[in-house]
């Protein structure tokens, strides 16, 4: 029977709709993506009480400058105004999700910033990244989207 080729077809009603379910899930993972946006919001949260990013480094430390200047020897926290506005919001496709914060700062405590390019700054600023995925948040986002698959 070298070469022979079998096909067999089922044609079987349950399995169609199971199938038809599944495809539907897989195109509409609003609910699975909500889940997770609260998962990373959370997680994200967390890291201000931490003072880690996400791969679990710590953050650096405050400069001698900044901790003249704060009340809060806490790092990235005087007031909670950064921490406090995480969110996260479906993308306009409703087909991925998003977190971050619309404070204006944010970006320059994620990435860092040099007085030389920002001149109004009291210093440096080390990238201290608080936006991210970690090790954990990876292994629930594919528990929530094996669970999310297994429900169709």
């Amino acid at each position: 029977m070298s070469g022979a080729r079998v096909t067999i077809t089922v044609d079987d009603a349950a399995v169609r709709a199971q199938l038809e379910r599944l495809l539907e899930q897989v195109q509409r993972p609003t609910d699975a993506l909500r889940e997770i946006g609260e998962v990373l919001q959370q997680s994200t949260q967390r890291r201000f009480a931490t003072e880690t990013a996400p791969d679990g480094s710590r953050w650096a430390p405050n400069s001698p400058v900044t901790l003249t200047r704060k009340t809060s020897r806490q790092i990235l926290t005087e007031h909670g105004f950064l921490g406090d506005t995480i969110r996260y919001q479906l993308t306009a496709d409703r087909q991925g999700v998003a977190v971050g914060s619309n404070r204006v700062y944010a970006a320059m405590q994620q990435f860092g910033g040099t007085k030389a390019d920002h001149p109004h700054l009291w210093g440096d600023i080390p990238a201290r990244q608080f936006l991210g995925v970690s090790a954990a948040d990876r292994t629930t986002i594919l528990d929530i989207f094996t669970d999310y698959l297994g429900s169709a």
